[in-house]
């Protein structure tokens, strides 16, 4: 089994990093939609993804072929299966759908979160409800504890914040549905709650995205 690979980056098409290696073997390796993002600043470099190896089936399982999935910390590999656990979620769709950070969908579910789980792609509020029928319970040692700075700097990622609040997950998604990049949305809505502190914490996500507009503005 492959569990692990590092190489230089070439490239990142359709959530596929095509990673070189040391041997001069060139690798495709699917990723999620968040970490296909996180790697966008890294092409070029090398960087190291926690591998899970498996068979996909084409025309009705008549042909089988050699698929990587790629993570930025073995935390990730370890809730991406998990959630392929799910009815209904086969690893293909878990990788489509999973554009947030491993901790914020983990507290999404701990939380019996329905919206934001039904931002997700193609996780409409049937689906949302089995996950976490099925998941409750079983994925609170993913919250806050993966896809964070310290693993992406581990992976040779330039790290993120990653917001734990409910209204700051809401202001998030908000700010991307407006067209913001999740990133920067990510960047500006920690820089909003470090400077509130405690006794100045946005009252909901309006507030709060009210205040990212006013950094953005230079205010």
């Amino acid at each position: 089994m492959i569990c692990k690979i590092h190489g230089l980056l070439e490239a990142i098409e359709d959530n596929t990093a095509m990673i070189r290696t040391p041997g001069a073997l060139t690798y495709e390796v699917m990723v999620s939609a968040y970490t296909a993002a996180r790697l966008g600043g890294s092409i070029d470099q090398e960087i190291t993804l926690f591998t899970l190896h498996y068979l996909e089936g084409q025309n009705q399982g008549a042909t089988m072929y050699p698929r990587l999935a790629g993570f930025l910390d073995p935390a990730d590999r370890e809730f991406f299966e998990l959630f392929t656990t799910t009815k209904g979620i086969g690893n293909k769709r878990a990788l489509r759908a999973m554009t947030m950070a491993t901790g914020q969908i983990a507290m999404a579910i701990a939380d019996r979160d329905l919206s934001t789980l039904q931002t997700l792609p193609e996780v409409g509020r049937r689906t949302a409800e089995t996950i976490v029928a099925a998941l409750h319970g079983k994925v609170d040692r993913f919250v806050g504890a993966a896809s964070g700075a310290g693993d992406a700097k581990a992976a040779g990622i330039p790290g993120a914040p990653m917001p734990t609040s409910a209204v700051s997950r809401e202001a998030v998604e908000a700010l991307v549905q407006l067209g913001e990049v999740r990133q920067q949305a990510l960047n500006w809505v920690d820089q909003v709650m470090r400077l509130a502190g405690e006794k100045d914490r946005p009252k909901d996500a309006s507030d709060l995205i009210a205040r990212v507009y006013r950094i953005k503005a230079g205010g």
